[in-house]
């Protein structure tokens, strides 16, 4: 295990809900149900070009609870690399239901090597590297953001 990441799992322990608790529908948080419980992320959006080409380039680092989710105006195939992004993410992959479709895990820093979605998605979910694992979020999950219109009734944002 990563040194960091216990002090990340310290984090999640007052961000875990209880399963079956009102989603959380507030669009600068991502909720993803992983498991029992769920968890819970405070987000940047990326949903123009000149954000999504930009992204998480040049930070030294990232908070435990945050991420940046870039959301495309229809689903489609996914594409990113780590050119001038100075820490790990693990990019997850999210489909028009607001299913976890794949997760790549861990990507290096400054890598030019392309990590892409299995299939058309909606969006793409950057954490730090390794937290995915750690928190035992995988595909199949649930997330639950307003962004995801055509997600099961029992999760979709209220518009």
């Amino acid at each position: 295990m990563l040194p960091i990441l216990p002090a990340f799992l310290a984090v999640f322990v007052t961000l875990t809900a209880a399963a079956g608790a009102a989603p959380v529908c507030d669009p600068d948080q991502i909720e993803i149900l992983a498991g029992p419980g769920s968890r819970t992320f405070s987000i940047e959006i990326a949903d123009d070009p000149d954000e999504q080409a930009r992204g998480l380039m040049f930070r030294p680092a990232l908070p435990a609870d945050a991420g940046m989710l870039f959301v495309y105006d229809r689903p489609r195939p996914a594409n990113f690399w780590m050119r001038n992004t100075m820490i790990p993410l693990d990019m997850i992959f999210i489909d028009d239901t607001g299913r976890v479709e794949s997760i790549a895990e861990r990507t290096d820093p400054y890598s030019e090597r392309v990590s892409s979605s299995e299939g058309d998605v909606r969006a793409v979910l950057e954490i730090n590297g390794g937290l995915s694992r750690a928190l035992g979020i995988g595909p199949g999950d649930q997330v639950i953001h307003p962004a995801f219109e055509d997600a099961p009734n029992e999760v979709r944002c209220p518009n």
